[in-house]
C-alpha cells in the first residue's frame, strides 16, 4: 500500500448547495488518520465543491486542509479493490470509477475514537 489517498468523487461540478463552493468544516478531533477516512477535497481553503477522496492509510498531513466527514466501517475490501485500479501522474483512475451503493449511517463520526 502506497498511502496515496485517491480522489473517486468524480470530475467536479455543481454541489447540493446553491453556491459553486460551500465552506470547510474542519474540526480538530477528526483527522486523517487510518485507512478508510472519507474527506472533501478542495481547490484551496473554503473551495469545496462535489468531490471527495477516501483515505488508503494515514495521512496526517491532510489534517487542517481537508474536512473529513466519515469514515468507511463496513467493505473495507472495496477499498482493496480500489487501490489496484490503475492511475494517472495526478493519482486519477485512469478509468471511470463508480460506487453503486452505500449505506449512511445517522453519525458514523459520533463513536469515533
Amino acid at each position: 500500500s502506497s498511502g496515496i489517498n485517491a480522489e473517486y468523487g468524480g470530475k467536479g461540478g455543481s454541489s447540493c448547495w446553491e453556491q459553486r463552493y460551500f465552506p470547510d468544516e474542519i474540526h480538530e478531533n477528526l483527522k486523517h488518520s487510518r485507512r478508510g477516512i472519507l474527506s472533501m477535497a478542495n481547490s484551496g481553503a473554503n473551495k469545496n465543491s462535489s468531490q471527495f477522496f477516501f483515505t488508503y492509510a494515514e495521512q496526517a498531513k491532510l489534517d487542517g486542509k481537508y474536512t473529513v466527514f466519515g469514515h468507511v466501517i463496513h467493505g473495507l475490501e472495496a477499498l482493496d479493490d480500489l487501490e489496484k485500479v490503475p492511475v494517472d501522474e495526478k493519482h486519477k483512475p485512469v478509468t471511470d470509477i463508480k460506487i453503486r451503493r452505500v449505506t449512511i449511517h445517522a453519525n458514523p463520526i459520533a463513536e469515533w475514537g
